[in-house]
């Protein structure tokens, strides 16, 4: 696909429809066959949204704001803020703590995260920062055996992986900037329930079912998540919690008060640290005083791009969701997507080519901007672009070793992401995470908490892939100080006018960006309502492993047409957890919990 496709309007490529990026909307309507209900009319509506309203799936309908969250309690706390007068930073704020207490596995204050804010007041758009950072002990081989190879325990499960955790300074510094509520209103319920316990959920019941023989290794964590009952040949043994039992977490509400009274310095300084510096001199970690007394969680100018007239706002390095999912839009929003329909054989195979392309860039390119130079404008830039889009193949697949030559892995990740609107219509996108589900299982004893193996997202080894097989460069290579490069995509979209209009993210490792890009694609081209766009079978491809991943509801038709294409196919269980919110062009809002999650839950004010 050479220069024809920069100067021609409109031309045949393949089975491609391709139209020149500046090819107005009545043109393509005039010109296509195109249904009504294929093509989103420029913006959300009143039209549109009754016409979205015939759809399967329905989103949370709201007259003031809505909180969308991994979790009912947590979903519920951050509403309660809304309604006590609380703006969007307070109420994500509280769901987050929450979150600490009611999904273990992924929301914390042992890990880290990052924050995209929309300021409706200010109309300006912030990001904030609080990716874990690498203590000043760690160097560049910390993961390797004395041959040289990477130890998988060291990397996963030992101390060794964990960064100095960043959650408690990054939300309390968005709450302490953009809050109207107090820090202990805003803590309260994740104190209370912490405290007091809450009722242990199917959901949570069989993931520390799952989980038991790895957290039963650590003797803090087994006593946290798991109870001593009588066993039937005598004695005593552990046992997970199960469905319907209340689960206290004391020494978790001790560490959350201190936080609630003491501000950072009850998490980074006194009794929590020493805890934590006690443990990683007990066990081989390297985090001490000075690392947890330096962390800092910077605000950072997003990165934005504009997609068929919306403004994308999202995480800039050491995320690399926001370049990424640009480089992806950028890519292919040239293309007639609505007429290539939506999963379609031919669409999946543009996604497909796309996503390897940006994902080979995000490999090459990207990690932590203090410590390296990331060339962000040359890698979003029209001409780079274009040289990206003239290497793809629209009729068959290209490998990854003709892409980029080496050779890969893959596992599961536990991060959490929340969405919130409040009724001035500033938006919150919030995800955070631990890395692997129960970070590397180890707890801090007398603190509550589980800590955090990010550490593991740094190049282990240049060309070794890491747990979600992507395989990264010396750009991420571990160095003192650097916080490794992140896929969290945390996103907040403006419509054409430039208002405040939807934000999204999700969990899922490395295919975080491609589920935040679908959900998008869903919403902007494809016409489908929130939840609709939410729902959607999903697809993701990463260069390395060469292969498609693929979620339950594509056609066998279009399975065919794909292995036809060259894709290696492999069916995957389901991808993220893209808990989305919306303003409503005369007020309110929307809100969807993504299903593939059933404790999930959209909360309005």
């Amino acid at each position: 696909m050479k220069s024809i496709f920069h100067h021609l309007s409109r031309k045949r490529y393949s089975n491609f429809l391709i139209l020149n990026v500046s090819a107005s909307i009545s043109f393509l309507l005039s010109s296509s066959p195109i249904c009504a209900n294929q093509i989103r009319l420029k913006g959300p509506t009143a039209e549109n949204l009754l016409q979205e309203s015939g759809q399967r799936f329905h989103p949370v309908d709201s007259s003031l704001g809505i909180v969308s969250s991994q979790e009912r309690l947590a979903s519920e706390a951050g509403a309660l803020m809304l309604r006590k007068g609380g703006n969007a930073i307070d109420a994500a704020v509280a769901t987050a703590f929450v979150l600490s207490v009611t999904l273990p596995q992924a929301g914390n204050l042992g890990g880290g995260g990052f924050l995209v804010f929309w300021h409706a007041p200010e109309r300006k758009s912030y990001a904030l920062n609080f990716r874990e950072i690498a203590p000043q002990l760690a160097h560049r081989d910390l993961f390797l055996n004395a041959d040289g190879t990477v130890s998988k325990n060291k990397e996963f499960f030992s101390l060794l992986s964990t960064g100095v955790p960043g959650s408690v300074a990054g939300l309390l510094k968005a709450q302490k900037r953009f809050g109207r509520l107090s820090r202990a209103e805003v803590m309260a319920p994740s104190i209370q329930l912490a405290d007091a316990g809450f009722v242990v959920y199917p959901q949570l019941a069989d993931s520390l079912k799952r989980a038991f023989s790895r957290l039963s290794q650590d003797p803090t964590a087994r006593s946290l998540f798991y109870r001593q009952v009588d066993a039937p040949e005598g004695g005593i043994q552990w046992t997970p919690y199960q469905s319907g039992e209340k689960l206290r977490q004391p020494d978790l509400a001790k560490s959350l008060k201190l936080i609630s009274l003491k501000g950072v310095s009850g998490f980074y300084e006194g009794t929590t640290a020493n805890k934590i510096v006690a443990l990683m001199k007990a066990q081989g970690g390297l985090i001490d005083h000075l690392d947890l007394s330096d962390f800092s969680a910077p605000w950072l100018e997003p990165v934005k791009g504009v997609f068929r007239g919306y403004t994308v706002i999202s995480m800039p390095p050491p995320s690399s969701g926001g370049i990424t999912l640009l480089q992806i839009l950028k890519l292919i929003e040239p293309f007639d997507l609505e007429v290539l329909g939506l999963n379609s054989a031919d669409s999946i195979h543009l996604l497909t080519e796309s996503m390897n392309l940006a994902y080979r860039d995000r490999n090459h390119f990207l990690g932590d901007p203090d410590q390296i130079d990331i060339p962000i404008g040359k890698l979003l830039s029209s001409s780079y672009i274009d040289s990206l889009r003239d290497q793809l193949n629209l009729n068959s697949h290209t490998s990854a070793a003709d892409l980029a030559g080496q050779a890969p892995m893959s596992s599961g990740v536990n991060t959490t992401h929340l969405s919130v609107a409040d009724r001035d219509g500033s938006l919150v996108a919030l995800t955070t995470t631990l890395n692997f589900a129960y970070g590397n299982g180890i707890a801090v004893p007398g603190a509550g908490f589980l800590l955090n193996n990010e550490l593991a997202d740094f190049t282990a080894k240049p060309g070794v892939p890491n747990a979600y097989g992507l395989v990264q460069g010396e750009q991420n290579a571990v160095a003192p100080g650097r916080r490794p490069l992140s896929s969290m995509t945390p996103t907040i979209v403006l419509n054409e006018a430039g208002d405040s209009w939807l934000a999204t993210g999700s969990p899922g490792g490395s295919r975080i960006i491609t589920t935040v890009l679908q959900v998008l694609l869903n919403r902007i081209v494809h016409g489908l309502n929130l939840a609709t766009s939410v729902a959607t079978p999903r697809i993701h491809s990463q260069l390395w492993p060469d292969s498609l991943q693929i979620e339950q509801g594509l056609s066998p038709d279009t399975v065919h047409l794909l292995r036809q294409r060259g894709h290696a196919l492999r069916f995957t269980r389901s991808m993220g957890s893209a808990n989305s919110v919306e303003l409503k062009p005369n007020g309110g809002s929307f809100g969807v919990a993504d299903p593939r999650r059933p404790e999930g839950a959209a909360i309005s004010e």
